[in-house]
């Protein structure tokens, strides 16, 4: 029988650093565009400040909450993230630049598509681990859980939000290869997914401009190519060390709400090189511990959360950075403990609790 005992300490200071650097990252490139739009320099550091102790005891509480109570939170919470999908397109809504994907209540604004990645893994996780033995059947196995990523899909994609929505398809996914979905239904998966993606694209006129932008960002520079150029320039000007923080050029109104999906160009253009690749070994080291839980957990169960809370964060690693880089389109997908935004910070942090708790019970191993 497995015994508890600490969680992994070094994971939990993995965080903490990349939290600390968020912090400073999102004050160094918001303070020019918070003064200009808010009249306050301090606006971003503040929320996100107030965000981050609120992450700190959603982590402190979940890394003493049972990881096995979550069984019978599952099917509640896949309801509760389907009912606020749906609220949020209904007048509770909140339209901002033409997407409607928060729900304000009080002074609080809610995400629910940040909050529908936790409650799928969770639910997920619950579902799989008694319905393991029908892995290897593909109506019986897998196509339940296409319905339940058609479920998600369909309802994010009406915000229109189409990067969460992959990431949400791409993290139940690799929780079905981890449970031992066959090669031939990974095949299969794969390519819908990409052709699915494909039509997706065609759609919409603006996802289209995107991915012409993308090939070639220079052609329209002014337009659907000014975010990636602007990024680009930062990360560019910084070297091998960087300008210093609070020295940005690119983050002073030329790149859009530099402290969210860009935050990483403000990190190459003022830590320079040696920034950028810190922060990604961070990461790494912190995906590698989740892997390691995953892999040690005590029962599939936790294994499966272990597994889905680590794709997670590496499916918005990749696609944050790979963004900011120019190595795929331009989508809104936030950096991890880095980028500011409210709902993300908290729920990541939350969800790193989890792997902590997970990570008191797992099997002995060498550290």
């Amino acid at each position: 029988m497995t015994q508890k005992k600490s969680f992994d300490f070094t994971l939990m200071i993995t965080v903490l650093i990349l939290v600390i650097i968020g912090i400073i990252m999102v004050f160094s490139s918001s303070q020019y565009y918070s003064f200009y739009n808010k009249q306050d320099s301090y606006h971003f550091l503040k929320k996100n400040l107030l965000w981050a102790i609120i992450g700190i005891f959603a982590m402190v509480f979940t890394t003493n909450f049972n990881y096995k109570r979550y069984k019978k939170l599952a099917f509640p919470a896949y309801i509760f993230s389907i009912v606020l999908l749906v609220l949020v397109l209904t007048p509770l809504g909140m339209n901002l630049n033409g997407a409607q994907r928060w729900i304000k209540v009080g002074p609080i604004t809610i995400m629910p598509s940040e909050i529908a990645k936790i409650c799928a893994i969770i639910f997920v996780s619950d579902t799989l681990t008694r319905k393991v033995k029908d892995i290897d059947n593909f109506f019986k196995g897998i196509f339940p859980y296409l319905i339940i990523i058609g479920l998600y899909v369909l309802l994010i994609l009406k915000q229109p939000n189409l990067s969460t929505a992959i990431t949400i398809a791409l993290i139940i996914a690799s929780m079905l290869f981890v449970a031992g979905m066959r090669w031939l239904h990974v095949v299969m998966l794969g390519a819908s997914g990409v052709g699915a993606i494909i039509i997706l694209i065609l759609q919409k006129p603006y996802r289209m401009k995107r991915l012409v932008a993308f090939l070639d960002p220079f052609k329209d520079p002014k337009g659907d190519g000014y975010q990636v150029i602007q990024s680009l320039f930062a990360l560019g000007s910084g070297g091998l060390f960087g300008v210093g923080l609070g020295r940005s050029i690119q983050n002073k109104l030329y790149i859009p709400e530099p402290q969210n999906d860009f935050i990483f160009a403000t990190i190459g253009e003022e830590l320079g090189f040696i920034g950028c690749v810190t922060v990604m070994l961070l990461f790494l080291f912190l995906i590698w511990r989740g892997i390691r839980i995953a892999i040690h957990a005590p029962d599939l169960f936790s294994s499966l959360m272990a597994t889905g809370i680590t794709a997670m964060i590496a499916i918005q690693v990749i696609i944050n950075i790979a963004v900011a880089t120019s190595s795929m389109p331009v989508t809104g997908i936030p950096l991890p403990f880095i980028s500011f935004g409210g709902n993300s910070l908290a729920i990541f942090m939350g969800a790193i609790g989890i792997l902590l708790n997970i990570s008191k019970y797992t099997e002995n191993e060498n550290p």
